[in-house]
């Protein structure tokens, strides 16, 4: 039975891995076989390389092609596979890997909203208009799985997660658009990134129920991984995160039932830095990609189980040009490694 005093968590956004020859979104064709070639064997590098002992990935159509990116990193038999059965390639789903041994379970796809889950409301006061929003499942199914590092510890729930982007939504297949085209095409970018902001919310708003029904009222750890599609202090991090209070005092007096602390604050208390980026668009650096950690994994915690031993950030490659023929993500690889190290009554 295990008894790990170390353990990491990454997260990884394969830019759509799949299968040579079949379809990625509108792209009837998808991957040649060159390019799926240089996407496997640049994603096993990466992977081989950061050496974490829990992955989550975003962007992955075929389980088939996680299976051959592990069998290229010489690793297919040190990890836990963790993709949805009969999956062929169709569409987008989160996946996992959990090296062998602590895996707890088996794995399940979320796919809807909380049954109750709720946005509609007729205004805090007069001046405030009515608004309900309709929706209720995630755009990308989360992926949710636990594990067991020790024998006699704590079963930790991981949850893999890949919010809306910040890309505009496409509005002009609705029937709304089409019918005074000349007058809503010159507003198109501004209602289509708002919609997707409104349904990204939304996906935070669904996470956070599900993770708050989990933690609420006791001491059971908790990591959601992914590609959140936002950055550190946005109102859709916060509504996950819950905007915990970060203790600098070093003592374990701190710590929140169901907040969750993010990983590159941790790393910015650790560090001389604050600057760090897993994206690059129109040469604007953001990190969209997080690791967030319950009231268990953070130091000055009154629950600390496991001490944050530092964040690393892989994203050279983010400068590498065309990521679609070199083979590279356009994401970078976040890792957070721990320690056990339980407070002490």
């Amino acid at each position: 039975m295990p008894r790990r005093t170390q353990l990491s968590f990454a997260s990884c956004n394969l830019y759509n891995l799949n299968l040579p020859g079949l379809p990625v979104y509108s792209d009837s064709d998808g991957w040649s076989a060159e390019v799926y070639a240089r996407k496997v064997a640049w994603s096993a590098r990466m992977i081989a390389s950061v050496d974490s002992d829990v992955w989550g990935f975003q962007e992955l159509w075929h389980p088939q092609a996680l299976t051959e990116l592990f069998q290229a990193a010489g690793l297919e038999g040190e990890y836990d596979l963790l993709t949805p059965a009969g999956h062929a390639g169709e569409s987008i789903v989160c996946g996992g890997a959990v090296r062998k041994g602590i895996l707890v379970g088996a794995p399940e796809w979320l796919e809807e909203f909380p049954e109750r889950f709720r946005l509609d409301s007729g205004g805090d006061d007069n001046q405030t208009g009515e608004i309900g929003i309709s929706i209720d499942r995630f755009s990308r199914p989360l992926l949710h799985f636990r594990i067991r590092p020790r024998a006699n510890g704590k079963v930790i729930s991981v949850y893999v997660a890949h919010l809306k982007s910040k890309s505009p939504s496409k509005l002009y297949r609705e029937g709304w658009y089409r019918a005074d085209k000349d007058y809503y095409s010159r507003h198109s970018a501004a209602l289509g990134a708002a919609v997707s902001t409104i349904r990204r919310t939304a996906e935070a708003t669904a996470l956070r129920m599900i993770l708050t029904e989990e933690m609420k009222n006791n001491d059971n750890p908790v990591v959601v991984l992914g590609d959140l599609n936002d950055s550190q202090h946005s109102n859709t991090l916060n509504i996950l995160t819950g905007q915990p209070r970060y203790l600098l005092s070093g003592l374990t007096k701190g710590g929140s039932d169901t907040a969750l602390y993010t990983a590159g604050t941790l790393q910015e208390y650790r560090s001389l830095r604050d600057v760090y980026y897993t994206h690059i668009h129109q040469n604007i650096r953001e990190s969209l990609d997080h690791i967030l950690v319950s009231q268990e994994f953070y130091d000055n915690s009154r629950r600390r189980l496991w001490a944050f031993k530092g964040m690393a950030l892989f994203n050279d490659h983010l400068n590498d040009g065309d990521h679609r023929e070199n083979g590279s993500s356009d994401h970078g690889v976040v890792r957070a490694a721990f320690e056990y190290r339980p407070v002490r009554d």
